[in-house]
């Protein structure tokens, strides 16, 4: 894994809050290290703030578990996968 800075993490924001300008969503977009300590978060005008502690918990098991959080889904259906644990379902962010 590579080290995640300020300067990458305002990157990954800024691509973030274009993307959901273009679709007319509102986001909470957070960004985690490698450690999957948070390095930066913007909560968008008009974004949920419900949707604040969802969004840096998210990139905290992006990383934990080095898979995007959408790719969790299939491994954390019974049929799906052999671990015996699961994961909450997370409707929107």
């Amino acid at each position: 894994m590579s080290a995640v800075n300020l300067a990458d993490a305002r990157r990954v924001i800024t691509a973030a809050e274009k993307k959901a300008q273009e679709i007319g969503q509102p986001m909470n977009v957070a960004v985690a290290d490698e450690g999957g300590n948070l390095v930066a978060h913007i909560r968008m005008d008009g974004a949920w703030i419900g949707s604040v502690d969802i969004s840096i918990k998210k990139a905290y098991t992006a990383r934990a578990f080095d898979i995007a959080t959408k790719d969790l889904a299939t491994h954390s259906q019974s049929a799906g996968s052999s671990s015996a644990f699961t994961f909450p379902t997370i409707a929107g962010s």
